[in-house]
């Protein structure tokens, strides 16, 4: 490996987003970089800055002068290298980056899709379109959840509920009705409350969800609550799910061993990367547990066709609109399903620089 770097963009949203806990008017996406042999593989993530400073301060010098071919190896010395600064968030979503940048390299040496090393069950790969922000009146959440259920003919969609840390059930009721009467009968409604209520209140409101075919309830309380997890999950109708903050194995070991999700949320640019992806898959695979690819879906493609236990990829509005403006091959929607592109070597995305310059931090 002759060089690891990372750069930091910061991208306005299309308008104000919030979910039930948090609110937002850009996104940071950290874009690394692996060259070796002439050529040069791709890896991504979103989170804070200072996900670079931890790429070049604590993984680079780990990674330069690894073999190519040897990712698992690369891998292992990364997580090796982070001990003392601690291997969850910023560290974790920094070996992510760079373990999809190695992977894509490797696949470009060998001039091959990434799905040629992972292994690929399906074609093509099932998705939800999410997005419903809090934030969005009536008019947008009606207009968003229409496109994609009229335009891109995808069967399942998430909103955004708990506004407020679940302060006011009585407006999350009125966008569960107004979303299912966006999208008709027969197209499946999830919900995302990023872990707004608490788990009586959680309990309840699965009750009346249920009242409107709402088939997910995604972290109904925190995912640091294994018990109300558990307990909310045994009274609710709606699958429950939780795993996007998943940064290591052990995290979605929890998650499975507590009884705490009918399906287990991976995320490939916070979990550890395809490495991390793929042993989390395995691991509730093991445990006859379903998966979901969270966000970033272009960055989950490939890997998520190796995945026999796989549901879906979550369609997510902030990054498929970053995707779809700053990289070359970024995969269509249309059909409710991406399908990864096999003809081109690596996960056949190429980074748009110059027209990123714009938003680039430093």
């Amino acid at each position: 490996m002759e060089s690891v770097t990372a750069a930091v963009y910061v991208i306005p949203t299309d308008s104000p987003e919030s979910d039930g806990t948090l609110a937002w008017d850009s996104t940071t996406m950290i874009v690394v970089t692996s060259r070796a042999d002439g050529r040069q593989g791709l890896g991504w993530t979103y989170g804070s800055p200072a996900v670079a400073s931890a790429v070049t301060s604590h993984l680079a010098g780990v990674v330069v002068g690894t073999d190519a071919m040897d990712v698992l190896g690369t891998a292992e010395k990364m997580n090796r290298a982070v001990r003392n600064v601690g291997r969850e968030g910023i560290a974790s979503m920094a070996i992510s980056a760079v373990d999809i940048a190695l992977w894509d390299l490797k696949a470009r040496l060998l001039d091959v899709p990434l799905a040629a090393l992972t292994g690929q069950v399906r074609r093509d790969v099932p998705v939800y379109g999410s997005g419903g922000f809090i934030t969005y009146d009536a008019r947008q959440t009606r207009e968003q959840l229409s496109a994609w259920v009229q335009e891109d003919e995808i069967p399942r969609v998430k909103i955004k509920i708990g506004e407020s840390w679940g302060t006011n059930e009585q407006r999350d009721w009125a966008r569960v009705a107004l979303a299912r009467g966006s999208i008709g009968p027969d197209t499946d409604l999830y919900v995302d409350a990023n872990g707004a209520y608490r788990t009586g209140q959680a309990a309840r409101v699965g009750a009346w969800l249920s009242d409107y075919g709402v088939v997910w309830f995604e972290e109904p309380v925190s995912s640091q609550d294994l018990a109300g997890l558990a307990e909310v999950r045994r009274k609710v109708q709606p699958d429950v799910t939780a795993g996007e903050y998943g940064w290591t194995l052990a995290d979605s070991a929890r998650l499975i061993e507590a009884g705490a999700v009918d399906c287990l949320q991976l995320d490939a640019t916070r979990c550890g990367g395809i490495t991390g992806f793929l042993q989390g898959a395995a691991l509730a695979a093991a445990h006859s547990t379903d998966v979901s690819a969270h966000c970033a879906p272009n960055a989950h493609a490939h890997v998520a066709s190796a995945a026999a236990n796989l549901r879906h990829i979550e369609y997510f509005h902030d990054h498929q609109r970053i995707e779809r403006m700053l990289l070359d091959g970024a995969l269509d929607p249309a059909g409710g399903k991406l399908t990864p592109d096999l003809s081109v070597p690596g996960h056949g995305l190429e980074f748009r620089e110059q027209d990123a310059l714009t938003y680039r931090q430093g």
